[in-house]
């Protein structure tokens, strides 16, 4: 993967997006060290999984879950019905 310095990076931004939008991503550093990777937005990280989350299928949302407290928290506020 090429690395470019953030001066030429600016002086030819256009060339290297174009570049970086055919499959071809860069790096760009500044003194020597690297900052920004430009990817196209439809090439995903190499890295990147999709994740449900660690519990997902492991239990279920009551249906009344968006009401759950509502008698303790209207008597904490002094709304009693």
């Amino acid at each position: 993967m090429q690395t470019v310095n953030i001066h030429n990076a600016k002086t030819n931004l256009s060339r290297l997006v174009d570049r970086a939008a055919q499959g071809e991503p860069f790096i760009i550093a500044k003194a020597g060290k690297p900052l920004v990777k430009v990817v196209p937005i439809d090439q995903p990280a190499a890295t990147q999984m999709k994740r449900l989350g660690f519990m997902a299928g492991q239990f279920s949302v009551p249906d009344d879950f968006d009401r759950m407290g509502d008698d303790e928290i209207e008597q904490l506020f002094g709304m009693n019905k």
